[in-house]
């Protein structure tokens, strides 16, 4: 799988890795699915295991969980994260992305095809 996560992205990852407190074989979940205009909606979850049929992306000590269809929907992207004024968040960079977008429904201020933006706000905490 071709798929890129920037140091700040991965530094975000491990994190909330930590502070999710699910063990030491813990890792982040990311859910792909189409939607929102700039193509994806994402959520997220920490989790002690991978869920059956998820593929792993280990790098150096991150682990990030993809279901199938993420994984297909992520296929040569790069995860950034951003901590700006106006968006904090995980950012998906798509270099195949074309067009322009007008509907204004998915992320504020972002005009741009080939960015999704993920807030912090969606993390979701699965309990034991």
């Amino acid at each position: 799988m071709e798929l890129t996560i920037t140091p700040k992205a991965g530094s975000f990852i491990r994190r909330m890795v930590r502070f999710g407190n699910a063990g030491a074989s813990a890792g982040f979940r990311l859910v792909v699915s189409p939607g929102g205009c700039s193509g994806l909606s994402s959520e997220f979850t920490i989790e002690a295991s991978p869920q059956f049929g998820d593929y792993v992306v280990e790098q150096e000590d991150l682990k990030l969980f993809l279901p199938q269809s993420s994984r297909e929907l992520l296929e040569g992207y790069t995860i950034d994260f951003a901590d700006t004024m106006m968006e904090t968040g995980l950012k998906f960079f798509n270099p195949n992305a074309r067009g322009a977008c007008g509907c204004g429904s998915s992320a504020p201020g972002n005009s741009d095809p080939t960015v999704a933006t993920v807030d912090i706000a969606s993390i979701a905490r699965r309990s034991s």
